[in-house]
């Protein structure tokens, strides 16, 4: 019989690429992680793992039971979630993961209503950018957590990770040149962007390729508030979503885009069902601001 929590190190190393980065996720040293994948591998009988250079790196074996193991772990959070909801009331703790203007414009009222319907659950908020937060999802760090794509930064899916959709936000130009009303117009201006990695980052430099150039980066700000700041300083242009739009300065001139900014609600695969995530859920969409 296969060991779950040794299937569990197999995935994590799928994700994360190397042993000492599957060690750090779950709080083990690199030497654990390999005795335990070592036994894995005698339990399933062939090779699962294979040296390339300094790394390991899955077998065909090894990518298949991988995928089998999402499919396992899917239906262990259907049976979690059939046993909480069994329970008289929601309890216990919950942890929520959320990136910054989410956090400022729904969660507290979220949260809010969360404690009107189900007093003894506990959530406990972490700011977190969307792009670390399937592999916190999966390492069991974060329960359920809010993400956002872009029209021009899309997403792919995450295995072993499901999102369900919660609204949608405009995009704006912010320069501080009123006769600046598209991207194609501000081909000649220093940019702010978000910091590099980031999907914020990559949905401007997209933007600015679709309109047939590269944006030149002066900045790299991911506080929309600073980014605000700083072009109504004269120091460049910046893309901002609806709910970025806090505090704006006298002499940033907006212009709405046609581009998109789309939040879902994201959670481990076979946990839709979950009572305290189906809770959240419904707590979000009474928080989403009107004009979204």
């Amino acid at each position: 019989m296969l060991d779950v929590r040794r299937l569990r190190l197999l995935r994590e190393l799928a994700h994360r690429g190397t042993i000492a980065a599957v060690a750090e996720a779950v709080a083990f040293t690199p030497s654990a992680v390999s005795q335990q994948l070592s036994a894995l591998e005698r339990e399933a009988g062939v090779p699962l793992l294979a040296r390339s250079g300094r790394r390991v790196v899955l077998t065909p074996a090894g990518r298949g039971l991988v995928r089998h193991t999402e499919a396992v772990l899917a239906q262990l959070e259907r049976a979690a979630a059939e046993l909480d909801g069994a329970r008289r009331g929601l309890s216990g703790s919950l942890r929520i993961g959320t990136f910054p203007s989410a956090g400022r414009a729904m969660v507290p009222a979220a949260l809010a209503a969360l404690a009107r319907r189900h007093p003894g659950l506990e959530p406990m908020v972490v700011e977190l950018d969307p792009a670390l937060v399937a592999d916190a999802l999966r390492a069991g760090d974060l329960d359920v957590a809010l993400v956002h794509e872009y029209d021009f930064a899309p997403v792919p899916p995450e295995p072993g990770i499901a999102v369900i959709p919660l609204c949608r936000e405009a995009m704006y130009l912010a320069t501080a040149d009123p006769a600046l009303t598209t991207v194609a117009d501000c081909r000649d201006q220093p940019w702010i962007l978000a910091v590099e990695g980031t999907l914020c980052h990559r949905m401007t430099v997209h933007a600015g390729q679709a309109a047939g150039f590269t944006p030149h980066a002066r900045h790299q700000v991911d506080d929309f508030a600073t980014v605000l700041a700083l072009v109504a300083a004269g120091q460049g242009v910046a893309l901002v979503p609806q709910l970025g739009l806090v505090d704006r300065p006298d002499g940033v001139t907006l212009t709405r885009l046609s581009l998109a900014r789309h939040t879902s609600i994201a959670h481990r695969s076979g946990a839709e069902g979950h009572p305290a995530v189906l809770a959240f859920a419904d707590a979000l969409r009474t928080a989403v601001p009107a004009e979204l």
